[in-house]
């Protein structure tokens, strides 16, 4: 069995939660985590990344990340 990566499709995850501190990056809740969804490349991750950071400004708390799954893909 063999797996092909397409090297053009770049993957991303966005997600995020509440921390327990800000000190570290542990989250107080992880089956709460705020899986906002897998996107096709960066740029689409990065938006998405940005208008859930802005709707929670006022939670120093909650923070968002991106993922770059599809460093993860590659052998």
């Amino acid at each position: 069995m063999t797996t092909t990566i397409d090297s053009d499709q770049k993957l991303h995850l966005v997600f995020g939660g509440e921390l327990q501190s800000l000190e570290g990056v542990r989250f107080r809740d992880v089956k709460g985590l705020d899986v906002v969804g897998i996107f096709p490349d960066y740029a689409s991750a990065q938006s998405a990344w940005k208008a859930k950071a802005q709707a929670t400004v006022d939670s120093a708390q909650t923070r968002y990340f991106i993922v770059h799954l599809h460093r993860l893909l590659e052998p």
